[in-house]
């Protein structure tokens, strides 16, 4: 947006501490003639042959004495108070000088500059801190986002390969078995799709564009154990479901979402046969949580630090053909922090993993 040009900040505080200066002499002027010289006579004692008392001078006199001097104080308190202030709104200045150069460095594309303001702690300090904390939540999220966007590029990039390669095999050989041809195509075509409706989801829940609803966490968790049924048993893998009602509020195909991709996380990534998942919620003063813990590898802490990033798909712990695109668990930290969540992973004892997503409870209106 494009301004006027206008008195800086500076040269108003100056005026205004020269401007408090000399309203103050004033008054302590006034202060003086009221309370003092209003009690002097008006004609002094030498002018008065008829006053018997010690001679004295008049009010007039005191004046025609008082004034110019009085006046060349008001003229010192005037430039003391422009220069005095000039140089105290400068100093006091100076740390928003600093904030105001590195918002322009910012404007300009530069997220790694810091004010990094010295002393102690004021109002100054507390901006610019929150300036600087601000810069770097920017930096990182850029920095995730630009990761982000070469992942997708690259996952997209796979499978439009891929069916480019087929199309240009068929297009050599014509009289090649078309049947096999267009089986592979539709599998990697429905994975281009999968990956393509998980970058969208996870671009919804992010922008936070949904309707909040009254809704119970364990009928969902329910839900979503009955969806991965089919999956599990194919998988040879048992899932335990329990707790109680859990009330909350948010988007019910988010939290479906979230608690299937947890629970599909737990199938694909688990023991080669036999194994178990379990989800579960629980109820507390100010929150609800839900829990989905399964058997599998033992993992360490950071590679489980790293599982929520997109396309980070654990690869050691992948088997069969369900492995997903990368983006299941970087869905849910995305639904759970939109639903103003928190989302905590940690390596089971003995092996596998376990997730817990707590939510903010949806108090009942009538306690």
């Amino acid at each position: 947006m494009t301004r006027a040009s206008g008195v800086s900040v500076r040269l108003k505080l100056a005026l205004s501490y020269a401007a408090f200066l000399m309203v103050a002499g004033a008054l302590l002027l006034a202060v003086v003639y009221v309370f003092l010289l209003r009690y002097v006579p008006t004609e002094s004692g030498f002018d008065n042959p008829s006053f018997q008392g010690p001679s004295f001078p008049g009010r007039y006199d005191l004046l025609r004495a008082f004034v110019p001097p009085t006046i060349w104080a008001l003229i010192f308190l005037l430039a003391l108070g422009l220069v005095g202030g000039w140089l105290l709104a400068g100093a006091m200045l100076a740390p928003l000088s600093r904030i105001a150069n590195a918002t322009r460095r910012v404007a300009s594309g530069s997220l790694s500059h810091r004010i990094d303001l010295e002393g102690r702690s004021d109002e100054f300090r507390e901006l610019a801190d929150s300036f600087d904390a601000m810069l770097a939540r920017l930096e990182a999220h850029d920095a995730e986002q630009q990761r982000f966007a070469a992942n997708a590029s690259h996952e997209l990039r796979t499978p439009l390969a891929i069916m480019q390669t087929l199309l240009d095999v068929a297009r050599n050989d014509p009289q090649h078995d078309t049947t096999e041809l267009v089986e592979r195509l539709r599998t990697v075509n429905s994975r281009a799709i999968d990956l393509t409706e998980a970058l969208l989801l996870l671009s919804r829940a992010d922008q936070r564009s949904f309707t909040r609803d009254q809704l119970d966490l364990s009928l969902i968790a329910e839900e979503a154990a009955e969806i991965m049924l089919p999956l599990a048993e194919k998988q040879g893998i048992t899932i335990h479901a329990s707790g109680e009602i859990a009330p909350t509020s948010g988007s019910h195909a988010l939290l479906l979402q979230l608690t299937t991709n947890l629970l599909h996380n737990a199938i694909v990534h688990n023991l080669p046969d036999h194994g178990d998942v379990w989800v579960a919620t629980a109820v507390g003063p100010s929150s609800v949580t839900l829990t989905v813990a399964n058997t599998g590898d033992e993992l360490a802490p950071a590679t489980v630090a790293t599982l929520t990033e997109p396309f980070q798909r654990g690869a050691e712990r992948l088997r069969g053909s369900h492995a997903g695109s990368g983006l299941g668990l970087a869905i849910v930290a995305s639904i759970a922090r939109a639903h103003d969540g928190i989302l905590t992973l940690s390596p089971r004892a003995g092996g596998g993993l376990q997730v817990s997503v707590q939510l903010p409870r949806l108090q009942d209106s009538t306690n």
